[in-house]
């Protein structure tokens, strides 16, 4: 079964003349379970692919449909209970509020969904552990390691146990051997039957997903297998 489906995606920024335009009549079908690399040089359009995914932005034109459902044309209300309830989000930067601990921050999600507190807790020290950070409940984020820090990040994005995982440039602020540790991270996450979409720009991360997807101005020119992933390419 297909989970993302983008057919004829175009998008615009901006109108009339001076418009710009990202994406130019993608069409991508990625099935559930799969471990997906975007890549491409910057101005490639993957970030604003990224958004779209995530929906966090909308195609101009053309139909995104996630799980089925064709989300593109919804309201942002139930785009934000989409984005809460069934899609992690993993950054570069991490994006973690330094006021909060490392529990506290992996319990935002299930905050906004209305989690009572006693579950909050214990569903977000059981993806503190699964993340390797169960010494670090208290810490905040000024405290941690680079690579704690991106574990944190991925702990809040599993903890509402979303179909879909996103990682933009998950790796682009770590050294090499903490880079590889979330690497691995990802792997594990996908093994357990996850979901993962990455944008990243770098050839050998990309190497390691099931299939690459590498765009260049706004279009797809590669959708291939890695070597040994046993997967093809899509529609």
């Amino acid at each position: 079964m297909a989970l993302i489906e983008i057919e004829g995606v175009h998008k615009y920024y901006g109108e009339g003349a001076n418009a710009l335009h990202v994406l130019k009549g993608l069409r991508l079908s990625f099935p559930e379970g799969q471990y997906v690399a975007i890549t491409g040089a910057s101005g490639s359009g993957k970030s604003t692919l990224m958004n779209i995914l995530g929906c966090l932005d909308r195609p101009t034109s053309g139909d995104y449909r996630l799980g089925g459902r064709d989300v593109s044309s919804l309201s942002d209300d139930r785009l934000s209970e989409i984005r809460n309830r069934e899609i992690g989000f993993v950054f570069q930067a991490f994006h973690l509020i330094p006021q909060l601990s490392v529990l506290e921050n992996v319990e935002v999600p299930l905050f906004y969904d209305d989690v009572p507190r006693a579950r909050r807790r214990e569903r977000a020290s059981r993806v503190l552990e699964q993340v390797g950070l169960s010494e670090r409940l208290e810490h905040r984020p000024a405290q941690l390691s680079g690579g704690e820090r991106q574990r944190c990040a991925i702990a809040r994005a599993l903890v509402n146990d979303p179909r879909l995982l996103l990682a933009d440039e998950p790796t682009g602020n770590l050294d090499s051997k903490t880079g590889e540790e979330i690497l691995r991270l990802v792997e594990e996450l996908h093994a357990s039957g996850r979901t993962v979409v990455m944008v990243t720009h770098d050839p050998k991360v990309a190497a390691r997903a099931q299939r690459r997807v590498r765009l260049h101005d706004g279009e797809v020119v590669e959708d291939t297998a890695s070597p040994g992933s046993g997967e093809g390419g899509a529609s």
